[in-house]
């Protein structure tokens, strides 16, 4: 369990898990976590073996920074979210291997297995594409992440919001499992769907369907 009594080990802690699982390699993905005035980023090249919590970026909701470093450059994918997205606190992104399979594909996570009903609907969206480190990108996370707590970006990666950076964190191993699991299925044959009224019946056993963020 992450404890955000002191937010900046917290993100650094959430950084090492995310490479210990195999989720992001070299200076790949980044984490986000709202503060009062705006977010507090990784730093751009940051990975597990040079961050500190000294070397975080805090961001303003234009985009200023306060003190001294560079931003990750999907600062305005993280800053986009964290707008749209009042409930969510955390905001974490990776190019975990499954994910990344399927987004290369431009497909959807569907109802393959009830699971899914977790991230708050049918399926997990994957996102248009757009190029890294832009405005554009984070308008399209924002559309895709209407109603979910998780969404692919097309030819890119994954992106997961919580409440707290634990949340978050799960769902981001919640995802890639489930990712990993659809693609084996897709080998042998095409997976049978779960019918959206047995997926709104999970739904609301999870207490989030059409809701996006979970309780806690």
């Amino acid at each position: 369990m992450i404890n955000e009594d002191n937010l900046p080990n917290a993100i650094v802690e959430t950084v090492s898990r995310l490479q210990d699982k195999g989720f992001n390699h070299g200076n790949s993905g980044n984490v986000s976590r709202r503060v009062s005035g705006g977010m507090l980023i990784t730093p751009t090249g940051a990975n597990s073996s040079n961050l500190t919590p000294d070397r975080l970026v805090q961001v303003d909701p234009h985009g200023a920074i306060r003190g001294e470093g560079l931003p990750s450059s999907e600062w305005h994918m993280h800053a986009a979210i964290l707008k749209a997205y009042p409930a969510a606190n955390a905001v974490i992104h990776t190019h975990a291997d499954a994910c990344v399979a399927l987004a290369c594909l431009r497909k959807p996570l569907p109802s393959f297995h009830y699971m899914v009903a977790a991230f708050g609907g049918t399926d997990v969206r994957c996102a248009r594409y757009a190029t890294f480190g832009t405005a554009d990108l984070g308008a399209s996370a924002v559309e895709a992440l209407k109603d979910r707590t998780a969404c692919l970006l097309a030819n890119h990666g994954m992106i997961a919001i919580g409440k707290t950076l634990e949340a978050a964190f799960q769902t981001t191993v919640k995802l890639e499992t489930l990712a990993r699991q659809y693609l084996m299925a897709l080998q042998v044959g095409e997976p049978a769907l779960l019918p959206e009224a047995e997926m709104e019946r999970v739904g609301k056993r999870y207490g989030n369907y059409g809701k996006g963020l979970l309780p806690g």
